[in-house]
C-alpha cells in the first residue's frame, strides 16, 4: 500500500439554516492512498460529489479535518488553499469545464499557467499528455469543436497536467455514450496502471463502478460499504 495521500478525519457538512438544514457528509472518515483507483457510487443524494469536493477542496466541511499529504488544511485559507489544489490535484467533471474560445493546447496549459510555470515548459508537457490520450492531432482546434469524447479526453490531460498526487472525477463519463465512457475509462485505468496515478471517480453507473478496485458505497450521507477488489 502506498503513502495516504487525503485523509478526511470527521468530515460533517452541512447546508442550509437551522430548520431546512441539509446533512451532505455524516461525520466521515477515510484514507486514499498513493496508486488506488477508487469508485464512489450510491442514490443521488447521498453524499458522493460532496466527498469528492470536500477531498479537492472546493468546498469546506462544516466540521472534521481534511488532511492532505500530512497538511491540515483546517489551517490554511484562501489562496493558499487555491495553491495547493493547483499544485496537488486534478479535477475531472462531467461538463467538461473547457473554455470553448480557447484551443485544446492553451485549455491545458492553463492550470500550469495559473500557479506560475513557465510557458515552454507546459506546453511540452502539454504534447506529451495530448500524445497520451490519443488527441494531439487536435491540439490547435478548439474546445467548442470537439466531440464529448473528445472533451473529455482534454480534460484528462489538462488535470494531470500540474503533475497532481490524485485526480479527482465527478461522473467523467456522465454525458457520454456507452462507447466514449468505456474509452475514458480504460484511459484512466491505464494512466493508473501505467503511471501511477491516483485516481477517485464519483458514478452512478454501475458498468462504470466496476473499473474501481476499491469501491465506496454511500447512503445519507455516509460510508455504507468499503471493500477492494481483487
Amino acid at each position: 500500500m502506498g503513502k495516504c495521500l487525503i485523509e478526511l478525519q470527521h468530515v460533517t457538512r452541512r447546508y442550509g439554516g437551522y430548520e431546512s438544514e441539509i446533512i451532505a457528509l455524516d461525520d466521515v472518515s477515510l484514507k486514499i492512498f498513493a496508486g488506488e483507483f477508487v469508485a464512489i457510487t450510491g442514490p443521488s443524494g447521498s453524499g458522493k460529489s460532496t466527498l469528492l469536493h470536500c477531498m479537492g477542496l472546493l468546498d469546506k466541511p462544516t466540521e472534521g479535518k481534511i488532511i492532505i499529504e500530512g497538511r491540515d488544511t483546517s489551517k490554511i485559507t484562501g489562496k493558499d488553499i487555491a495553491l495547493l489544489r493547483g499544485k496537488k490535484i486534478g479535477f475531472v467533471f462531467q461538463s467538461y469545464n473547457l473554455i470553448p474560445r480557447l484551443t485544446v493546447m492553451e485549455n491545458v496549459i492553463l492550470p500550469g499557467l495559473i500557479i506560475g510555470k513557465k510557458r515552454e515548459y507546459l506546453e511540452r508537457r502539454a504534447r506529451k499528455l495530448l500524445k497520451e490520450v490519443g488527441i494531439l492531432h487536435r491540439m490547435n482546434h478548439r474546445g467548442a469543436h470537439l466531440s464529448g469524447g473528445e472533451q473529455q479526453r482534454v480534460a484528462i490531460a489538462r488535470a494531470l497536467i500540474n503533475e497532481p498526487i490524485i485526480i479527482l472525477a465527478d461522473e467523467p463519463t456522465g454525458a457520454l455514450d456507452s462507447k466514449s465512457s468505456r474509452e475514458i475509462m480504460d484511459l484512466l485505468l491505464e494512466m493508473n496502471r501505467s503511471k501511477g496515478v491516483t485516481v477517485v471517480f464519483v458514478s452512478h453507473d454501475p458498468m462504470v463502478a466496476r473499473y474501481g478496485r476499491r469501491r465506496l458505497e454511500m447512503k445519507d450521507g455516509t460510508i455504507v460499504k468499503d471493500r477492494k477488489i481483487k
